[in-house]
């Protein structure tokens, strides 16, 4: 049943990032120059709250330097790249066993 849901939240986040592949390209394509929605643009213009509180919580517990260090760089990224890299991740945690071949099963 996991392995159903890392799959299914995989394929999401890939549909997902194809969509913000196809709206930066639209973008770009209009405005004549490049375009690439960074994840903290996207997370401010849904809900900036919780990213405040998120930033809080790192802050408070891990300490400023890793806010600085881990999480900002992971929020400058384009959100497509951002949701690519964990779709394939998800997907291959929720990956099937390949079945066992010859003597392996004894």
């Amino acid at each position: 049943m996991i392995r159903f849901l890392f799959r299914f939240a995989g394929i999401v986040l890939l549909a997902l990032a194809f969509i913000f592949v196809v709206y930066d390209g639209m973008k770009s394509i209009a405005s004549h120059m490049f375009y690439a929605t960074r994840v903290e643009q996207f997370w401010t213009e849904v809900h900036s709250r919780s990213l405040q509180m998120l930033r809080e919580a790192v802050e408070r517990s891990a300490g400023v330097g890793i806010w600085r260090w881990v999480v900002e760089p992971i929020l400058d990224q384009p959100i497509a790249l951002v949701f690519g890299i964990l779709s394939v991740i998800l997907i291959l945690l929720g990956r099937k066993k390949r079945p066992l071949i010859g003597y392996a099963r004894e």
